[in-house]
């Protein structure tokens, strides 16, 4: 999945003129080459740092397994010890893969849809950054899944490579970037409508059950959760942001009176 985010926005810059084609006039975003470089960047760099680490990460042993103690971890996480819920694992995919077709949403309605080229690079990008965040993040402190700590579950499942991608909740932190990113994304193109309110909540509540079904099936904490929520609601919502057009205000002044044009 990573890698298609990486191909994705590879294939979306070759494709799309930056500034100008491919923007449509009624776009509240502004592109240029040296932005999307930067953030195309700053996700790719993690991607590549974390894979290499990854490729250097070893099974927990059988002895790492046994000596691993319930009383390291802290109080608000030892509740996910105890969870292995197989229902709450196939619902938080299914809200993780329902997530990545909200952008095609706006393929819906016109102003939205002759502007989607746009669109598409930017949720890229969001994509990009936010898996590789959190890939860097697992490789990086490989902490060992709430399962790992229980007693019930298989020595096999815990001596997994997938055993120590705790840190941070990757099904977390994608949800919140798909879910901030659509509201953001609507809330620039239709800042007067009257279902703003009814689209960030469900934007802010689709990460947070998708969180609270993670550590319900034992693979997360909730520190995994609450960190993973953060880093893709920040990701969903500040790269469409940064792409916002400034707002000129000019005053013109003369012998007949004053004006003041508000360019958008």
């Amino acid at each position: 999945m990573r890698h298609i985010y990486i191909i994705l926005a590879t294939v979306l810059l070759c494709q799309f003129s930056i500034p100008g084609s491919g923007i449509a006039q009624g776009s509240p975003y502004q592109l240029n080459w040296k932005k999307e470089a930067a953030i195309l960047g700053a996700g790719a760099i993690p991607m590549g740092i974390g894979h290499h680490l990854r490729s250097n990460i070893a099974p927990l042993t059988e002895q790492e397994v046994l000596s691993l103690q319930t009383k390291s971890l802290a109080g608000i996480d030892r509740i996910a010890v105890e969870q292995n819920s197989p229902n709450a694992y196939r619902a938080s995919n299914y809200f993780l893969n329902a997530s990545f077709a909200l952008p095609l949403l706006f393929l819906a309605e016109k102003q939205a849809r002759n502007d989607f080229p746009t669109i598409a690079l930017l949720y890229s990008e969001t994509m990009l950054f936010n898996s590789g965040l959190t890939l860097l993040a697992k490789s990086s402190f490989q902490r060992p899944r709430p399962f790992v700590f229980n007693l019930e579950a298989e020595l096999e499942s815990k001596q997994s490579l997938h055993a120590r991608s705790s840190f941070f909740s990757g099904h977390t932190s994608n949800v919140a970037a798909n879910t901030f990113f659509a509201a953001k994304v609507f809330s620039d193109y239709y800042p007067d409508s009257k279902w703003k309110p009814v689209v960030w909540s469900i934007a802010a509540a689709a990460p947070a059950i998708t969180g609270y079904l993670r550590v319900r099936a034992g693979k997360h904490y909730p520190s995994d959760v609450i960190c993973g929520y953060a880093v893709g609601a920040l990701a969903g919502y500040f790269i469409p942001h940064l792409h916002k057009k400034k707002r000129n205000l000019q005053v013109y002044g003369g012998p007949g009176g004053m004006a003041v044009q508000l360019d958008f």
